[in-house]
């Protein structure tokens, strides 16, 4: 973290750096209002999270935020004055790469002092957190087939098996009219081969057509698939239609359970968890408290050995920067750069999307401003420890600590990435309230200020907001979060488990064109 945040509870306006020319509403403060602290009268409005002047900001002078640019005032802009998109505008600015100058390696802890957790060792000494068995779709044709197979599966049905969490149906809208070799398939197929090798997985049928372009033959080929006892396909084409897929589907799921039914937890260190790291819906309040305190708890995570995953590039652009510098070699950062030119200079050219300065509506209605100010909370997730390789989308993660993977800012498309790659837990923060969840992987929600947590309590997992109500310091938050991911992975059910929520959200990324 930059800055102080010393009694951050009980300042109307919160003050990130001794350099900065705004503050941060800690709540609701209105026209009139004086600030002691700061000897300044509030002249209009300032919602909660919002920013307002702490000086004079004349026009052409930068707007900066913990020490750091992030627009440019469009007019002047007088003490106590609001200040947001009506007043400021985004700017490009170069940046220094860097990279590796600022590298540090981490000090691991030792393994007899490391943290544990109550996994699912699988044969192959990958741990689990939960245990699904997965029905996997090769094309949207044969996507009801494979609903209808998993909906069959009712909890009723389930209640012998009491160690399967779920039989689960990943169904997409790709797999035909699109490119039959590239990016476009590759991507798509390594997606789906993720989930079907993934760790939450005891074991997964994969339905196809028969006609389409993403053949189970190629797909299986291609991703190092074999059949046997925990992999299994069907072609619709060959059996005989839709009705006899469903059937032999159920029949192929029910000589699966009593195998994926015998599992027990034991007792594994922190090192195999794989956590990726989201934000949803940010506000004002997420570069407070829920990003930087998710960040420490993945420094813990890397300190025990384990795997942080940081994605949604176009929510890094503008401070990408401060990555390649922790980068631990030129080429890793390189690796960093070449994605973010990719999306810059090729696949978002001339697009009213966010690498272009844009935010969403509700991270506006939040208080941000631009992408550089989303980045700039977005990129704290991942913590302070070096940057130790990049991916691409859904490639499997093989490196241990930091990482980065190259997915889109939609939850759902970079959460799926995510878990192709071998995430065995979700961390999502959300400033705006995200009902989101997946599956097979668990995802916790962190709450980024407390009128919200309070608000979608059943959706909430934590409330980071506490750090705002000066209840709980930024370390504190860090810890919780830790415990939260232990305990998480050792079984206890996420809010978005309880409520059933996972179901839609196997999303793969679409980047070809439909023909």
């Amino acid at each position: 973290m930059h800055g102080s945040q010393t009694n951050i509870g009980r300042q109307p306006a919160i003050r990130l750096n001794k350099n900065d020319n705004v503050l941060i509403a800690r709540h609701d403060i209105i026209a009139g209002e004086y600030l002691i602290d700061e000897d300044i009268k509030i002249s209009q409005h300032v919602p909660a999270g919002y920013k307002l002047a702490a000086k004079l900001i004349k026009k052409g002078e930068s707007v900066r935020k913990y020490n750091v640019t992030i627009g440019v005032a469009s007019e002047d802009i007088t003490p106590g004055a609001l200040v947001h998109t009506h007043n400021t505008t985004f700017q490009e600015k170069d940046r220094s790469y860097k990279h590796a100058t600022e590298f540090r390696p981490v000090e691991k802890l030792p393994m007899e002092e490391r943290a544990s957790f109550q996994g699912i060792v699988r044969e192959d000494g990958r741990v689990g957190t939960r245990n699904y068995i997965g029905i996997c779709s090769t094309v949207n044709c044969s996507a009801t087939a494979v609903k209808m197979i998993a909906a069959w599966f009712t909890e009723e049905k389930l209640a012998e098996w009491p160690n399967i969490d779920g039989v689960v149906a990943f169904s997409h809208d790709l797999g035909c009219g699109m490119e039959m070799t590239g990016e476009p398939m590759s991507l798509l197929r390594r997606t789906i081969a993720g989930y079907a090798k993934h760790a939450n997985i005891a074991a997964t049928l994969i339905v196809g057509l028969g006609c389409e372009r993403n053949q189970i033959e190629d797909l299986m080929k291609n991703e190092g698939l074999q059949q046997g006892p925990k992999l299994y396909t069907l072609t619709m084409q060959e059996i005989g239609g839709t009705r006899k897929t469903i059937e032999a589907g159920i029949c192929a799921v029910k000589t699966i359970l009593p195998e994926a039914n015998n599992i027990r937890r034991q007792t594994v260190d922190a090192s195999h968890l794989t956590v990726g790291l989201q934000c949803g819906g940010s506000d004002g309040f997420s570069s407070i408290t829920a990003n930087p305190a998710l960040g420490r708890a993945v420094d813990i995570l890397i300190q025990n050995g384990g795997t942080g995953i940081l994605s949604e590039t176009p929510e890094i652009y503008g401070v990408e920067h401060t990555l390649t510098r922790r980068a631990v070699s030129v080429e890793v950062g390189e690796k960093l750069i070449e994605r973010v030119d990719w999306w810059k200079n090729e696949y978002s050219v001339g697009r009213d999307v966010q690498i272009n300065g844009r935010v969403s509506p509700g991270n506006s209605k939040g208080g941000l401003i631009n992408i550089t100010e989303k980045s700039l909370g977005s990129s704290m997730k991942g913590g302070t420890g070096p940057l130790m390789e990049v991916y691409k989308y859904a490639e499997p993660i093989m490196e241990k600590g930091f990482v980065f993977m190259d997915t889109p800012g939609y939850d759902p498309v970079s959460v799926t990435g995510q878990v192709a790659g071998g995430a065995n837990l979700i961390a999502f923060t959300t400033g705006r309230g995200s009902m989101f969840g997946s599956k097979p992987t668990p995802c916790l929600k962190l709450a980024t200020n407390s009128p919200m947590f309070w608000h979608l309590e059943e959706d909430m997992d934590l409330n980071c907001g506490e750090i705002i109500d000066g209840t709980k310091t930024l370390e504190e938050m860090g810890q919780a979060i830790f415990a939260l991911f232990l305990s998480t992975a050792s079984g206890q059910p996420t809010k978005s488990e309880i409520l059933g929520i996972g179901d839609n959200e196997f999303v793969p990324w679409s980047i070809g064109i439909v023909g």
